[in-house]
Parts: structure tokens; C-alpha cells; sequence
């Protein structure tokens, strides 16, 4: 018994090993699977709570608050006199939650026709908008004026609407429109920079928002009575100090635009001014013009053109051009061949380089043969100029001369002295949009077999330079001798502290030539306007040492191409005073119309307005004027008060101011006056003075004045009583004429209406 016990036993022992084995392999598989499952685990806690971390607290922050914008108020841009060209207003942003509208069950059809109706904004647009029920924020329309604000505000207090809501923001003004817009540029929706200085210094500009942020309850909305609300400040932007001087600014714009629709420029204009000791800009103007509170609207003339378009993507593409073409800043962006202004250039390198002096003289038979020419170079007078001075010559505007001139320099100086003057690189203002000059290789140049390039270069042809390269270059000739860099902004303050944070001095980028030679070149420029044989004579001002020099240059490309007439570019550049220039201005009108009747010359046509330029920016400044007997005699004077004097007291007081008189009624005493008190007139005009009798009240007819002296407009206008004041070359009346009116012949004015016209010395006509 006992062999079979233990045989038992022995099988009880060996049954239970395989379920020793099964539980052991278990008890290893559910540790490895345990293991597994534990380390996955521990990374997904890992992914989620280290990799992850800023992920998912991102979305927990923003599933449990509310944030809100606090728009930054953008810099404020002021002028040099501290007149404000650009401010930041507030107003607010409308925008739904279509979450809360669906949560509230609020009347959608209510809401959309409301909105559109005091927001003018499409109704079918903000129903589209209102389909998004997950959404919490929807623009309907942004950066609306408080009166509307207001009526947003009362559609939701009577209507008890909780998903319609408004936010601060803030919005751009010019409060002068369209002047300086060129420098100025514009902002976009977003409050970003996006032309001009605007763009330049937007990071400086524009600020950082600030933030409100509330705590929000499961279903979405705000919760009440909670301590928990961050506001983050905003960080307004710095302002920005020009060295433009709006009031010098408003006088170029005007007699720009005066000049662009007196003569029918085609291509639009561009004028600069400034101070030739520091490089500030005091005034930069581009024409056509636009008012950067409404970028996008085009000129009238250009909405009818575009409004015959049928093609929807070519009316489109139009519109483009047409809103790219008036942002365009021509005084810095466009290049052109500067012509005769030029020769100034070419005179101050010979006379550094002493291959001429005042003493030489030049002889002009109306061409000159150059090597490498088939033909020769001809002067604008065909028939030549004869013997003349280097003062004459410049007076003359003589090609041949220069031609001369420019030979004796030699191609190596002269490429060196146009390198010296900045030609070859951009000036570095501090605007976007500067585009460089275009000039012939050296090699090209300075082929000594072939010198028409350097013969054409010398009176400013067959290359392309940018007007602010011109008149910054033109400035070193009168300043001393040292290039200037210009800038246009003085200094950019924290509107907090006022404290400075930039602060831009006068530069000076070398010293081309000495101060006698500057000196010279002060004395010569001062003649081409000042004495009977300049070309630039129409600029002058009576009172004022004015210098200067015209161009009229031809587009030689457009020529070539043979499209129709020639067309031209003229210009005028002036400097005043001449014995200590404060102010240089540079005039460019790009492609004027024969139908204007008046001869195309920069000295018929630019002269003048630059004049009329400076005859108010000069006594603006602070310029004393000193008069001669001679201009005294034949300056405008402004009308007396002599409305309640006696007959004979205003016949007395205006026999004293260089005036005549016409009586009208037999009372004793003045009850009326045509023109008005302080009214500004030519001299020796006759005053009407009404003595009992009614002044007419009816309208006349503005008279063509265009080519009369103003002797025959005086009276001429008088007979209509109307009255005139005159500005150009006054002291030369006996031959200057009329080239511009203010009013056109035809149009219908009251009695006493005065009439501005500009004259002009007709022995000029064919200058250039």
C-alpha cells in the first residue's frame, strides 16, 4: 500500500507543476502587459502634461476666459511748427457672437436688418455670417464714428440683444486731406503702414494693443461677480516731429496744382523745397494727389475713363493702376533727364577744376561738331549765340558753351565729380520708394573715341536722375560746397514722457567743392534770373535775391518711338536769398499741352510758379525784403477802408496809395467800395466808390487776358468792374504780358471780383 500511496503522491505532484508553470507564465505576462500599459501611461501624462503643456493650457485658458483687443492709439505725425498731419481717434468695432444668438434664440432677421440699416452693410452678409453657431466673434463692420456707435447702442438696450457687441478700437485722420498725403502715405484697416512715412516708421508708429480678459462660465457667457479680470494696458505709439513746414507745404501744392491745370500737364508734376545748409525737407509734393482718409477713391477725370470699361477683370486691373499710379511719389521715384538745371553741375566741376573762370569766353554759331558724332551738337537757338561770357553762356542757357565746358572737364573728372555729387546712388531720405539714377557705363564714357556721351551729359541728356538727387546735388553747389543728406523726419518722441528716442541732424555726406567756387556759382545763378539776358527771369521777385536755373528736357524715348508729338519735361530750380540760401525749390512739370497756347519752356512755364513760390515762402521765413525805387513803383497795394469817410477824404487817402478813383452818386459821403477793404491790387487801379448809389449786384464775364500787358488788362477789366493783381516779371512792365489767369475767360463773376494773373517777359519765348 504504501508503493501505491507514494506512486499517488508522485502523481499529484507532477499534475500540479504545468498549473505552476501556466500561473507563473501569467503572473509574468499580466507584469510585462502591466509594465507596458504603465509606461504608455506615463508618457501620453508626459506628452501631455511637459510636451505638450503650452498646447493644452493654451486651450484651457481660452475655453474658460474671454479676451478682448484694447487697441493701441497709433503716433501722432505733426510738422516742424507742431500742427497736427496725422492723428489716432476712437471709435468702435460692431461684431456678433452667432453662439449667443442661437443660445438666446434672438430674433436673427431682426438683428441683420437692423445692423444693415444703420451700419449700411449688406443684410444677406451678416445672415451668412450668423450660420457659423460655434463662432463667438463676427465682424459686421469696424471703426465707426460715436453717432453711430450710439445708434447701435440703443437698438440693443430696446431690444434687449445680448449677442450684437462693440469694442474700442481706433481710427486714422488727416485732418488737411490731400496735403502732404505723398509724404504722409496711409494707414490700412488693420492700423498698418502701408505708404509713405506711414509705412516708413510704422514700427515706431503703431504701438502694441493691450488685452481685457474675463472668465466665462460652461455655456460660453461672461461670468458675473467673479474678482477675476486682467487688463493689459496698450502701448500707444511714439510721435513722430517732421521737418516739413505745412505752411510751405500749402503754398507749393497750390501753385503746383494752379500750374498743372494752367498749362495741361499731362504726366502730373512734383516740386521739393529745401533748406540747402541742413537737407531738411521742408516740402515734398507729388500731383496727381490723393487724400489718404479715402486712399482708394480715384481722381473724377479717372473714374470717367475707367466707367467705360465693360470687362469686369479689365475695369479691375484699371482700378489698380490707376490707385498705384496717384500713391506714386515722383519727387523721389520717378527718374528723368534733368536737362538744363543740370548745367549747373557741369559749371561747378570746370570751375573747381579751373578749367574755366569768369574771364573766359565762348563762341556760339548754333552747333558744335564732337568727336564720334555723326551730327553736330546743336544749341536750342538754331542761329547761335555769338561771343559770350561764362556768366552769359549760363544766362543763355547755351548748349554749345556747355558742351565746351563739359570737354574741358574730361570724361574721367566729370564721371568722378557726378559720382561726388550723389548721382550714382540714392540720396537715403527717409521715405520708401527711392529709385536710383540710370547713366551709361564708364567705359562707355570715357571713350576717347567717342565723346558724345560726355557732350550730352554736359547740359543734362541721355541719362536719368530723381529729382530729390537733383536738388540735393544743386544745394551743394550754393551751400558752401558740402552734400547734404536729406531727411524729413526731426525727431520721434515717447507721447508719455516727451522724452526723444530719435533724433536726426543735418548730414553732411562730403564736401564736393570749396566755398569759393560755391560762391561763384551763388553770383552766376543770381544773374540767370536778376538781369535782362537770363532765361530764368520770370522767377523773379521783387525785394528778394533770387538764383536759378529752367529746363526743358525732351523724351527721347518717346521720341525714338516716334508716338505722336514730342513731348517734354520742364523745370525750374530757384534759390533764395542768394547771399545766404535758406531755401532751394525745384519745380517739375512732365509733359504740358500746346493747347494751354503758351510756348513749352521751363522759363515760360516753371519759372513763374517757382517765383510765385517763393514770393510767399521768403516773407513766410522771416526774409526781409529790400525794395528799389524802380520796384516800389509797381508793386500791388492793398485797397483802405473808405466805406463812412467823406468824397474827399477817400479820394485824398486813395491818391495816396498810388490808386484812382471813379465816383458813383452824387452824396457826400462813400456808402460803398468796389473792390472791398484789404482787397490787393495792381497799382494805378481805379477804386469805384459809391456815394449814394446801390454797387451792382449782377455777374460779368471774365475776359482771355492771355498775352496783354498789364496796363491793356487793367483797363480792360475795369470797364467789367472787375480788378487785377498781378505777380511775375513786374519791374519789366513795359514788356511782360500775361501767361496765366486765376479765372478763365467765360466764367461768370460778381462785380469787383479781382483776377490774378501771372506775367511773363515775352523775349524769352523759344528759351530754354
Amino acid at each position: 500500500m504504501s508503493s501505491v500511496g507514494s506512486g499517488r503522491a508522485r502523481t499529484g505532484k507532477a499534475a500540479l507543476r504545468p498549473n505552476t508553470m501556466i500561473l507563473r507564465r501569467t503572473l509574468i505576462l499580466m507584469t510585462m502587459c502591466g509594465v507596458v500599459a504603465f509606461a504608455v501611461l506615463i508618457w501620453k501624462l508626459y506628452d501631455i502634461q511637459i510636451v505638450k503643456h503650452d498646447y493644452y493650457e493654451q486651450l484651457a485658458v481660452e475655453q474658460q476666459t474671454r479676451q478682448s483687443v484694447v487697441t493701441a492709439s497709433r503716433g501722432t505725425i505733426y510738422d516742424r511748427n507742431g500742427n497736427v498731419l496725422a492723428m489716432s481717434a476712437s471709435v468702435e468695432t460692431v461684431f456678433i457672437s452667432p453662439y449667443e444668438m442661437n443660445l438666446y434664440k434672438e430674433d436673427k432677421e431682426l438683428i441683420a436688418s437692423k445692423l444693415s440699416e444703420i451700419l449700411g452693410v449688406d443684410k444677406q452678409g451678416i445672415l451668412t455670417k450668423m450660420e457659423d453657431t460655434k463662432s463667438w466673434y463676427k465682424t459686421i463692420k469696424t471703426k465707426i464714428e460715436s453717432d453711430v456707435a450710439a445708434q447701435v447702442r440703443q437698438f440693443i438696450k430696446e431690444n434687449k440683444i445680448k449677442s450684437v457687441h462693440l469694442e474700442p478700437d481706433s481710427k486714422r485722420y488727416y485732418p488737411y486731406g490731400t496735403l502732404a498725403s505723398h509724404v504722409l502715405g496711409f494707414v490700412g484697416t488693420e492700423n498698418k503702414g502701408l505708404e509713405g512715412l506711414e509705412l516708413k516708421y510704422n514700427s515706431y508708429l503703431e504701438g502694441v494693443n493691450g488685452r481685457i480678459i474675463r472668465l466665462k462660465n460652461a455655456k460660453g457667457t461672461d461670468m458675473l461677480f467673479t474678482d477675476f479680470e486682467d487688463y493689459y494696458d496698450a502701448q500707444d505709439g511714439k510721435d513722430v516731429t517732421l521737418t516739413i513746414d505745412s505752411t510751405i507745404q500749402f503754398y507749393v501744392e497750390k501753385y503746383l496744382a494752379q500750374a498743372i491745370k494752367d498749362y495741361d500737364v499731362q504726366n502730373g508734376g512734383a516740386c521739393i523745397a529745401v533748406r540747402p545748409t541742413t537737407g531738411e525737407i521742408l516740402a515734398l509734393a507729388s500731383y496727381g494727389n490723393f487724400d489718404p482718409n479715402n486712399y482708394l477713391a480715384i481722381s473724377v477725370e479717372k473714374q470717367e475713363e475707367l466707367s467705360a470699361i465693360t470687362d469686369e477683370e479689365e475695369y479691375s486691373e484699371k482700378l489698380r493702376a490707376a490707385r498705384v499710379e496717384q500713391w506714386r511719389n515722383k519727387a523721389i521715384a520717378d527718374t528723368y533727364e534733368p536737362g538744363s538745371v543740370f548745367k549747373i553741375i557741369t559749371l561747378a566741376m570746370a570751375l573747381e577744376e579751373n578749367v574755366v573762370s569768369p574771364s573766359d569766353t565762348f563762341y556760339c554759331g548754333g552747333s558744335v561738331p564732337v568727336l564720334g558724332r555723326t551730327t553736330p551738337v546743336k544749341c536750342w537757338r538754331t542761329q547761335g549765340h555769338g561771343s559770350q561770357t561764362l556768366k552769359q553762356a549760363m544766362q543763355h542757357s547755351c548748349n554749345v558753351a556747355l558742351v565746351n565746358i563739359g570737354l574741358r572737364v574730361g570724361a574721367e573728372k566729370f564721371y568722378e565729380y557726378v559720382e561726388a555729387f550723389g548721382f550714382f546712388d540714392k540720396t537715403g531720405i527717409d521715405l520708401p520708394g527711392e529709385s536710383g539714377s540710370i547713366w551709361w557705363p564708364k567705359k562707355t564714357f570715357e571713350d576717347k573715341k567717342n565723346l558724345s556721351q560726355l557732350a550730352a551729359a554736359s547740359f543734362g541728356q541721355t541719362f536719368n536722375i530723381t529729382p530729390i538727387q537733383l536738388v540735393m546735388a544743386v544745394s551743394a553747389t550754393v551751400n558752401g560746397g558740402k552734400l547734404m543728406k536729406p531727411y524729413i523726419v526731426k525727431e520721434i518722441t515717447n507721447p508719455a514722457d516727451g522724452t526723444a528716442e530719435v533724433v536726426n541732424q543735418p548730414t553732411v555726406v562730403r564736401q564736393v567743392i570749396s566755398e569759393n567756387t560755391s560762391r561763384q556759382i551763388r553770383e552766376i545763378l543770381e544773374s540767370i534770373v536778376c538781369e535782362d539776358e537770363g532765361t530764368g527771369k520770370n522767377a523773379y521777385v521783387p525785394g528778394y535775391r533770387v538764383g536759378g536755373k529752367t529746363g526743358t528736357s525732351e523724351k527721347v524715348a518717346q521720341d525714338l518711338r516716334n508716338e505722336g508729338e514730342k513731348e517734354y519735361i520742364v523745370s525750374f530750380l530757384g534759390i533764395a536769398p542768394m547771399d545766404d540760401p535758406q531755401i532751394a525749390v525745384l519745380l517739375i512739370l512732365d509733359n504740358p499741352s500746346r493747347k494751354s497756347g503758351i510756348y513749352i519752356s521751363g522759363g515760360n512755364m516753371a519759372a513763374p510758379v517757382v517765383g510765385n513760390i517763393l514770393s510767399e515762402v521768403l516773407p513766410y521765413l522771416g526774409v526781409e525784403p529790400v525794395y528799389t525805387e524802380e520796384e516800389k513803383a509797381v508793386l500791388d497795394v492793398s485797397v483802405p477802408k473808405v466805406t463812412g469817410r467823406t468824397v474827399d477824404e477817400a479820394k485824398a487817402l486813395l491818391q495816396s496809395q498810388g490808386l484812382k478813383f471813379k465816383v458813383v452818386g452824387d452824396g457826400d459821403t462813400v456808402t460803398d467800395q468796389l473792390p472791398g477793404a484789404n482787397a490787393v491790387v495792381s497799382p494805378g487801379s481805379t477804386v469805384i466808390l459809391y456815394a449814394g448809389a446801390e454797387k451792382p449786384t449782377g455777374t460779368v464775364t471774365v475776359p482771355n487776358l492771355y498775352g496783354k500787358r498789364l496796363s491793356e488788362v487793367r483797363a480792360q477789366l475795369e470797364k467789367l468792374g472787375l480788378f487785377v493783381r498781378s505777380s511775375g516779371a513786374l519791374v519789366r512792365t513795359d514788356k511782360a504780358v500775361v501767361s496765366t489767369q486765376s479765372i478763365p475767360s467765360g466764367e461768370e463773376v460778381a462785380a469787383g471780383t479781382i483776377i490774378s494773373v501771372t506775367l511773363v517777359d515775352p523775349t524769352i519765348l523759344g528759351f530754354y
